[in-house]
C-alpha cells in the first residue's frame, strides 16, 4: 500500500511540473537562486514504530519493539546533512546526510520471546537496546531548472546499521543482532524559490528490491520549509516520513547475515540552521 502511494505522489507530481520544462532558460550564465554548496545541522524529534523478528518458521515472532520492550517511541536526534552542486550551470549535485537513534529500555516480558535462538521466557526482567544508523549518499541532475524551479532526478545509496541486543537482568541470557543495511535508492526532488529568502524542498526517494533470499523497500518522504535572513546563514523546519522493510535468510544480500525480519517507520519535524553560498 505505501509503494502505491508514493507511487502516486510521483506521478502527480511529474503531471504537475513536467509542462513547465518548456520554459525552461538557459543557463549558460549562472544568475540562479540555487546555492552551489549547503551545510545544515539540526535536532530532528521523531517518533518510531519497530518491529523486528529474529529466526524463522516456528522460531520467529515478529515483535514490537516499543510495545515487548517499553522502549520510548519518542526520540530525538542530532542530524548533520550537506550538498554540492558541480559545474557552472548547477544541474548535478551530491548530497551526503547522516543521524542516529539510540534507545535502551529495562522491562518485565509480558510473552515469551526468542531472538537469535535464544529464548527469553514471559516474566523475565530483560534489558534491551535497539540502535541504528541512517547514512544517506545522492546524486542528482536538474533536468528541469530556472530561477523560480529546481526538478531533479536522483539515485543514491541508503545505509543502516542496526544493533538490537536483550539480555536478562543481573547476567544470564544474551543474545544480540548486528547487522548493516545498503539499499539503493532512486527518487525525485522539486524545490521552489518562494521569493529571494523563502524556498520550499520537496522529495521522495523509493527503492524496491527482491533477490534470492532477500527482500527489501523503502519509501522516504520530505518536505521542508527554508528562511534566509542572511547572507550566508539561514534555517529551516522541515517534515520527513520513512517507511523500511526488511527479509532475510542467510547472507546472499551484501551485509546481512541473519534470518528474519525488521518493519520500521520513524516521521517527525527537523529544525536547523545552515550555511550556504
Amino acid at each position: 500500500m505505501v509503494w502505491k502511494i508514493s507511487a502516486g505522489l510521483i506521478l502527480a507530481l511529474s503531471i504537475v511540473v513536467l509542462p513547465l520544462s518548456a520554459r525552461a532558460a538557459d543557463n549558460t550564465v549562472y544568475n540562479l537562486p540555487w546555492e552551489k554548496f549547503n551545510l545544515q545541522a539540526g535536532v530532528f524529534f521523531a517518533a518510531l514504530e519497530d518491529k523486528v523478528q529474529v529466526g524463522v518458521g516456528g522460531a520467529g515472532v515478529l515483535v514490537d519493539i516499543e510495545d515487548a520492550f517499553g522502549m520510548d517511541a519518542n526520540n530525538s536526534s542530532f542530524r548533520i546533512g550537506g550538498s554540492y552542486r558541480i559545474g557552472e550551470k548547477r544541474r548535478h549535485r551530491v548530497d551526503l546526510e547522516y543521524f542516529y537513534f539510540n534507545r535502551d529500555s529495562s522491562k518485565t516480558l509480558g510473552q515469551q520471546i526468542i531472538v537469535d535462538d535464544v529464548i527469553f521466557a514471559a516474566g523475565t526482567n530483560v534489558d534491551a537496546e535497539f540502535n541504528f544508523q541512517i547514512i544517506k549518499a545522492a546524486y542528482s541532475y536538474s533536468f528541469f531548472q530556472d530561477d523560480r524551479m529546481d526538478l531533479a532526478a536522483s539515485i543514491g545509496l541508503f545505509t543502516m546499521p542496526i544493533e538490537f541486543s536483550v539480555s536478562a537482568s543481573g547476567g544470564g541470557r544474551s543474545a544480540d543482532l548486528k547487522f548493516t543495511a545498503p539499499l539503493p535508492e532512486l527518487g525525485v526532488r522539486y524545490d521552489i524559490a518562494i521569493t529571494p529568502r523563502w524556498f520550499l524542498r520537496t522529495k521522495i526517494e523509493f527503492f524496491f528490491l527482491e533477490y534470492e533470499n532477500f527482500r527489501g523497500g523503502l519509501v522516504d518522504t520530505n518536505i521542508a520549509l527554508d528562511y534566509n535572513p542572511w547572507k550566508h546563514f539561514g534555517l529551516g523546519l522541515g517534515f520527513e516520513n520513512t517507511r523500511i522493510k526488511l527479509s532475510a535468510e542467510g547472507d546472499d544480500y551484501p551485509g546481512l547475515n541473519f534470518n528474519g525480519d525488521v518493519k520500521m517507520q520513524f516521521f517527525g519535524f527537523q529544525l536547523y540552521a545552515r550555511y550556504f553560498f
